[in-house]
């Protein structure tokens, strides 16, 4: 509650005096339920009204596939999917069937999967096709869901999370990504914000990708050299790249 009550602070500080927006921090483990429907009836009581949803709540570390526990794996597919589910539901059922909304989902740059991290790879890819689900389903309450997903996004509070590994999982990250910088956080808020806003009436069930083409460039993942597949079959192509593979490397 203690690190909520200083965000809180530090948005409220920003502002303006003459506008009306609050900050209220309430405490939520958005895996349970019960939290969540206190969230939002908590946000009702204190609003009376619930226009917009964001579920930017998630979590992951980094491992391999083959060393994760169920402990593991269950614990980021619990608070990146089902977190994301049960907000949804609830926003929905206490006040968008009837009233309408528009909700954000965040994702992640997982298109070509999401090696090393596989749990959340597969929790944001269901999400993805959450999203588009209850775009259908909810249509005719007048709910807008969309899903932003960011490329490799710097701050200093993720760069902490992943303790010793943080640095070096940034800086790998730059060249793989056509801008050759990363990104931060306040070039994805622009992105929630027009999905939220009227200019965005007519767009629901859409991915926007925000990360400077990342999704379409290279990977931060190496596959070292290796002869563990099995061969190719034999034959006049198979001979014809043998060749090939022999000649000296192009200066071009």
């Amino acid at each position: 509650m203690e690190r909520l009550e200083t965000a809180a602070e530090e948005l409220a500080c920003k502002v303006p005096a003459h506008n009306p927006a609050k900050v209220t921090p309430v405490q939520c483990n958005i895996r349970n339920e019960d939290e969540v429907k206190n969230l939002v009836a908590s946000t009702l009581r204190l609003h009376g009204r619930i226009d917009f949803l964001v579920n930017n709540g998630g979590g992951q570390f980094s491992s391999p596939a083959a060393n994760m526990s169920p402990k593991g794996w269950k614990a980021v597919i619990d608070t990146n999917l089902t977190g994301t589910f049960l907000c949804c539901k609830e926003v929905y059922s206490a006040w968008m069937r009837e009233h309408g909304g528009a909700i954000v989902n965040i994702i992640a740059d997982m298109w070509r999967g999401f090696p090393g991290m596989a749990h959340t790879g597969a929790a944001r890819a269901a999400v993805d096709n959450l999203t588009k689900s209850l775009a259908i389903e909810w249509a005719n309450s007048g709910v807008r869901i969309n899903s932003v997903a960011p490329g490799t996004i710097f701050s200093k509070t993720a760069m902490q999370n992943y303790k010793e590994l943080g640095p070096m999982i940034f800086k790998m990250a730059a060249p793989c990504i056509p801008a050759k910088r990363l990104g931060v956080p306040e070039e994805i808020s622009p992105a929630v914000c027009f999905l939220l806003s009227p200019a965005a009436s007519f767009i629901s069930g859409a991915v926007l990708k925000v990360d400077a083409g990342q999704s379409l460039y290279s990977s931060v993942w190496e596959i070292p050299d290796h002869h563990a597949w099995p061969v190719a079959p034999e034959g006049e192509n198979t001979e014809a790249l043998r060749e090939i593979l022999k000649e000296p490397k192009s200066k071009l």
